[in-house]
């Protein structure tokens, strides 16, 4: 059977184990039903997921022009510190920006390899955690815009990474963590203007379950530009990655905006 469409990134629905879907324009794959089955990715071309022109991907799905005027890829995006909605200044739509950034965010730490400290909006608990590979999560405080998240993450930083190792978290080479006690260790650090919000958060913790039959022992990573036809068996699903039998990891986020045709 073949699948043909253009990349976004995998949606997902939390469940033990959690389930993926590639979904395409006209069909979608419940990638689960492909674990322990051959399966064979070709690359088709290219598809800018905002203006939909057969150009080259830059970032983020989105061609070079389309990256640097469209408001889904703002430097707030990465950097939410940087976000100024709540000034009712635009970047470089306000009204998008304010349906983005005015909403609650949650500051977080999450194990996926080693600890890390991250923000995400509300409604993509816990998607975000899903997305990074994350074995747990759980929330620091509740604010109720991106802004104050930024600058809570931003004071975190100094104390704790921001960043994944994803070689580790596809090996599964994740340390025990007890997030109980690191978000006691955290709340001297938030920052004065949020401290108030640490104590309405709830003290949940997060456990993740991801569909992979065997970890790998070694890792390469498929790039299906210098690599356009790829067959192999399917043995894991771990945040944005498909894990294959001989190693080889790809992570379908990255290649967002990449027109492909999977055959399985």
């Amino acid at each position: 059977m073949q699948y043909e469409g253009v990349l976004t990134k995998m949606q997902t629905e939390l469940g033990t184990p959690i389930q993926y879907y590639i979904v395409f324009e006209s069909s979608f794959i419940n990638v689960n039903q492909l674990l322990g089955k051959e399966m064979e990715i070709a690359f088709m071309g290219y598809q800018c997921l905002h203006c939909s022109k057969k150009k080259k991907i830059y970032r983020q799905g989105y061609c070079y022009d389309c990256f640097y005027v469209i408001p889904a890829a703002g430097d707030w995006i990465m950097r939410p510190e940087l976000s100024k909605a709540h000034l009712d200044i635009a970047d470089r739509d306000l009204e998008y920006e304010k349906k983005a950034q005015l909403q609650p965010h949650i500051v977080y730490l999450a194990s996926a390899s080693d600890m890390k400290v991250g923000v995400t909006r509300k409604t993509q608990v816990p998607t975000r955690w899903i997305d990074q590979g994350a074995s747990q999560a759980i929330p620091l405080v509740e604010v109720p815009n991106r802004y104050l998240a930024g600058v809570t993450e931003v004071a975190l930083k100094n104390h704790f990474s921001d960043k994944i190792n994803w070689k580790k978290m596809l090996l599964n080479e994740v340390s025990p963590i007890d997030l109980f006690e690191r978000r006691k260790f955290v709340q001297p650090l938030i920052p004065e203007e949020v401290a108030a919000f640490y104590e309405q958060t709830e003290e949940k913790l997060y456990n993740l379950n991801y569909p992979v039959l065997e970890y790998p022992k070694k890792i390469t990573s498929l790039n299906i530009v210098t690599t356009p036809v790829y067959n192999g068996k399917l043995t894991g699903i771990k945040g944005q990655y498909l894990i294959f039998e001989d190693g080889t990891v790809f992570n379908v986020r990255s290649f967002e905006g990449f027109g492909v045709r999977i055959s399985v």
